[in-house]
């Protein structure tokens, strides 16, 4: 039997959003450990590298003590196997991401029939934050302070300096 009292948070975190901390500060309330676990994919491409994704979610954090951000390259549900997790939460806006979200649950539980899957809407503030529609508008140097963390903000205008 799968710890029930441990979940993990997945996703690509490129780059780390409002949203996503407000999933995981909720997340947090109610598990006795959360792994955040940062999506290593080599056949996407990301803009921020998985180390500098690492660390600005363990910057974002920091506070919470029973967070722990790790990088998995592997399928999700086998971390969950390997660390005991019994619950693996997954973030949702729209029915758009409910679908999409509903079959990897049901993907999850073909390979684990004992993990549970929680779908945590967001809060509303962070409906329209979503990371791909962030780094468009940061390329284009419009202000996203609005929509990620201070440091995510100075990491993505020093990013697109780089690439002027």
């Amino acid at each position: 039997m799968t710890n029930r009292s441990i979940a993990l948070f997945p996703g690509s975190f490129d780059p780390p959003t409002n949203g996503h901390l407000d999933i995981i500060r909720r997340s947090a309330g109610l598990y006795d450990k959360l792994y955040v676990v940062v999506a290593e994919n080599v056949a996407k491409h990301y803009l921020f590298t998985t180390d500098e994704r690492k660390h600005m979610l363990e910057a974002m954090v920091k506070s919470l003590g029973n967070v722990e951000v790790v990088v998995y390259s592997g399928p999700v549900v086998q971390f969950a196997i390997e660390h005991d997790v019994g619950v693996i939460i997954r973030g949702v806006r729209a029915i758009s991401d409910f679908n999409y979200e509903f079959e990897l649950a049901l993907y999850y539980k073909q390979i684990d029939p004992e993990v549970e899957v929680l779908f945590m809407p967001t809060s509303p503030q962070y409906f329209m934050v979503r990371s791909s529609a962030i780094r468009e508008m940061a390329s284009f140097g419009l202000d996203v302070a609005a929509m990620v963390p201070p440091l995510v903000a100075r990491a993505l205008k020093k990013k697109n300096r780089k690439k002027a």
